[in-house]
């Protein structure tokens, strides 16, 4: 988030309307509904998040349980639990 300065972009009108509510202070105006972006989309990171829990839950079909798993991947036992519940939602208990 960037900040822009009111003169540059606002009419002097709107700047004193706006002065009446909130004088000499930052205020955030957020993004219209159809302009925001599904969160993830920007970086790599809901990629990387699918492709370690695909992991976590191909390594619990071929034994290894949760305790263990929660160690490998620096997770709760509980966390682990969630992850294997939505993958098998997800994918169904097949061990490819």
């Amino acid at each position: 988030m960037s900040y822009v300065k009111a003169e540059n972009i606002l009419p002097f009108e709107l700047i004193e309307q706006i002065q009446s509510y909130i004088d000499g202070a930052s205020i955030y105006i957020p993004k219209k509904e159809e302009n925001k972006s599904p969160w993830g989309t920007k970086t790599t990171t809901r990629l990387e998040l699918e492709q370690r829990n695909i992991a976590i839950y191909k390594r619990y079909l071929q034994g290894k349980n949760y305790k263990i798993l929660a160690v490998e991947f620096y997770l709760s036992e509980k966390s682990i639990q969630r992850i294997v519940l939505e993958q098998r939602r997800k994918y169904g208990n097949k061990s490819e």
